[in-house]
Order: structure tokens, then C-alpha cells, then sequence
């Protein structure tokens, strides 16, 4: 059958829909183990750093330990290369004995007292993108029911080793059979990932119906290009995949790379505004044991997390990509609110850019506005007024907007508890102003 007619075929199918669990009704947040520690199974060298029981138990006390938990952060998600090379005798996946003598219920009973989710690993294939045992269509029901009797909160479900025909059988199956467990499980598809992330291979509306989440491109690795490459394609393709995304159901650009090797200061805040004016999933990839404090500020950042978290979960846009090499997106939230994000990508000198709030399509009157990651509040911003952002090389310049009119009780969380001491408030000047 031709991949439409497939996907045509499935609309009219018959099935219990990830959605009715209702979860993920904000964008999902917490830490996974791929890109910063790939499939390193060699803990006889690297005891540390390999895939193990003892990597996730470390990153699940740093979660609660040092403040990740309370703002949100609450999957630990084990990625590929867990699995023993053979299935049960029962046919079911089991973890590597050596690697995860405890076995997955342990490791999430470990995790759940301390208040947080495991999430695993699974492919729609004969094997998973590294060669472990995949999920065949006959084993689909009965890996589900593993999960589920292990206590896993969430399923990442890879497309390696697998062709379109299954997938589009199996991506669906496994929705169903997820659901049939009846434990609440967040399901991430790769899916659309596998098939170009665009239409008419993509189906999005049968895509949100049994997917909470979905891998719609490459993978991340560590570096800017890297980052910058999945913003351009999002942006370039917003007018496909805005649309699909909402509470329950997110378009996914990878994870946070922020606090490895690859992303400088300016660069890590960058990826960290543009994941959320997209609504993305806040899933990092780092070694939380060892992170430096401005990657740690920039990932705990309360104004962004409450941006990205924002409960009407609609996906932010581009509004313009100018000639000299500056983006803004926008993202309406509650309350009125918006945020908007001016994104650098030269790499000569901070640039000087100019614009008004009436330009960026906002409605005549005063705003206040306060900066993300300066701290730094405008009061009384007309819309008609002219201002200025200087943007460093790489990095961005990210505003909350909300009218004046508005309540102070509208203030993003964090406002409450901020040291006044760190807030600098200036006015604008009459006719323009410098921020």
C-alpha cells in the first residue's frame, strides 16, 4: 500500500487514544541518557559514566537534590542499550544483568520515592538503533505489559530497523496496547522522524491522536550548528507543525544540550528560549553531577520554564527573518501575555536592532515587559514606541510581554520570589528607548 493510503487506512481505525490518560498537558521536563552518554556499556573502564542502574539513581538524587524536581524537571529517562541481548523465557524484554542487577521495578521504585518518573526505551523494529532487541508488531502487546509491570511512567518508541508498513501498524498498536495496561504511560513517538516529519508521509492529526509527543527531525548532537539547524527547519515548516501541537500532544526538536561541550553561554540560552517559545519537551541530556552554574542558572531559569509551561500550549512562530541575520518569534500565553525572542545568528559583534511592539502585529497601548535572562523590567512600553535590543553573537534577547492594565498577580511566578536587588527598572524615553 502507498504510504497515504496507509495513513488514510489508520484514520479509520478503531483506537483507545493516548490522549484519554491525560497527560502531558504541558510540554514534559526532565533528563534522558542519549546524547551526553550514548551507549557507553563499558562499566568495567567507566563505572561512572556507563548506562547503568547506578547513572540513573545519580541523576535522580541530583534531581531532587540540587532543585531540578521542584521546578518541573521530573522524568528520568533511560535511552537506548539497556536490554539484555536476549528476551525471557517468557519472550520479554528484560535489562542487562551485569548493568542493572536490580532490575527496572527496583529502579523505578527508586525513582518514585523520590517523587519523580521513569521513562524507557523501546524500538518499533527486529532491533534498536544500536543492535539490543527490538519491539517486533507480535511483541508489542506483551513489551506494554512489561513496562507497565516494571512501573514506567513514560515509553520512548524508536523507528530503527523497522519500514513504513510497520510503522504504521506498529506506532498506532502500541498506543492501544499502552493504554490497555491501564497504567498512565506518556508515549513519544519517532515516528513522523522516519519519514521526513512532514506531509503527505505525516499524518499529524492521526499523529496527536495516539502520540503525546514526537521526534519530527534529526538528531541532536552537540554542537550550534546542530541547534541551529533544528530551529531553521521548525521555523521554516511552522505553518505545518504549529498547527499540530497543543496540550497532550507536542512536536519534539530533541533534547537540551545544555552544560555539555558544544554550546557557549550565549548559545545554551539560546536553545534554551527557542525550546520554549516551540512548546518543546524540556527533556535534558547532560551529566548533571557536573554541571557549571551558568548552565545550571540558564536550565532552572523560573521565567522560562513558566514560558514554556504555559497551560494554553500553543506553539510559538517566527514572525521575521530579516536580511541581517536576526529572527523574532512570538508565543501568545495566558493572561494576555506573550514572549517574544529576538535570535542572533551572526557571529561578528553584538547587533543593534530596531523595531516597535506595533511592527511584531501588537495591539495599540502600554506593555510592561521583563527580560528572561537579565532580569530587567520596562514599565509603561508603548506598542507605537520605537526600541532598540542589542543581541550578542549566537545568543538572544528574551521578553514576557504582558498589557500594563493587567493585575500584578499576573507576574510569572518566579517575580514573586526574585531578590528585588536583582531587578534594574528603567523607563523608556519618549519617543524610543535602548533595552
Amino acid at each position: 500500500m502507498e504510504l497515504v493510503d496507509l495513513t488514510l487506512f489508520l484514520t479509520g481505525l478503531s483506537l483507545t487514544v493516548a490522549l484519554d490518560n491525560g497527560l502531558l498537558r504541558t510540554p514534559p521536563m526532565g533528563w534522558m541518557a542519549w546524547e551526553r552518554f550514548r551507549c557507553d556499556i563499558d562499566c568495567t573502564y567507566d563505572p561512572k559514566n556507563c548506562i547503568s542502574e547506578g547513572l540513573f539513581r545519580d541523576m535522580a538524587d541530583r534531581l531532587v537534590e540540587d532543585g531540578w524536581k521542584e521546578l518541573g524537571y521530573e522524568y528520568v529517562i533511560i535511552d537506548d542499550c539497556w536490554v539484555s541481548k536476549q528476551r525471557d523465557d517468557q519472550g520479554r524484554l528484560q535489562p542487562d544483568p551485569t548493568r542493572f542487577p536490580g532490575g527496572i521495578a527496583k529502579l523505578a521504585r527508586y525513582i518514585h520515592d523520590r517523587g519523580l518518573k521513569l521513562g524507557i526505551y523501546s524500538d518499533m523494529g527486529s532491533h534498536t538503533c544500536m543492535g539490543f532487541p527490538g519491539t517486533t508488531l507480535d511483541k508489542i502487546e506483551i513489551d506494554a505489559q512489561t513496562f507497565a509491570s516494571w512501573g514506567v511512567d513514560y515509553l520512548k518508541f524508536d523507528g530503527c530497523y523497522s519500514n513504513p508498513v510497520e510503522q504504521m501498524l506498529g506506532y498506532p498498536q502500541m498506543s492501544k496496547a499502552l493504554n490497555a495496561t491501564g497504567r498512565p504511560i506518556a508515549y513519544s513517538c519517532s515516528w513522523p522522524a522516519y519519514l521526513g516529519g512532514l506531509p503527505p508521509n505525516v499524518n499529524y492529526s492521526l499523529l496527536g491522536e495516539i502520540c503525546h509527543l514526537w521526534r519530527n527531525y534529526d538528531d541532536i548532537q552537540d554542537s550550534w550548528d546542530s541547534v541551529q539547524g533544528i530551529i531553521e527547519w521548525f521555523a521554516s515548516n511552522q505553518d505545518v507543525l504549529q498547527p499540530a501541537a497543543g496540550p497532550g500532544r507536542w512536536n519534539d526538536p530533541d533534547m537540551l544540550i545544555i552544560g555539555n561541550f558544544g554550546l557557549s553561554v550565549e548559545q545554551a540560552r539560546s536553545q534554551m528560549a527557542l525550546w520554549a517559545i516551540m512548546a518543546a519537551p524540556l527533556i535534558m541530556s547532560n551529566d548533571l553531577r557536573n554541571l557549571d552554574n551558568w548552565a545550571t542558572a540558564i536550565l532552572q531559569n523560573k521565567a522560562a520554564i513558566a514560558i514554556n509551561q504555559d497551560p494554553l500550549g500553543i506553539q510559538g512562530r517566527r514572525l521575521v527573518q530579516e536580511k541581517s541575520h536576526i529572527d523574532v518569534f512570538w508565543r501568545p500565553l495566558s493572561n494576555s501575555a506573550s514572549a517574544l525572542v529576538f535570535l542572533s545568528h551572526r557571529t561578528d559583534m553584538p547587533f543593534l536592532y530596531h523595531t516597535s511592539l506595533a511592527k511584531l502585529n501588537y495591539q495599540p497601548g502600554n506593555y510592561m515587559v521583563y527580560d528572561v535572562f537579565t532580569s530587567s523590567t520596562v514599565t509603561r512600553l508603548k506598542a507605537s514606541t520605537d526600541f532598540t535590543v542589542s543581541i550578542n553573537p549566537t545568543g538572544v534577547v528574551m521578553w514576557y510581554v504582558y498589557p500594563q492594565q493587567q493585575s500584578q498577580r499576573l507576574h510569572l511566578h518566579h517575580q514573586q520570589h526574585r531578590k528585588e536587588s536583582h531587578v534594574r527598572y528603567r523607563k523608556p524615553k519618549a519617543e524610543s528607548t535602548v533595552l
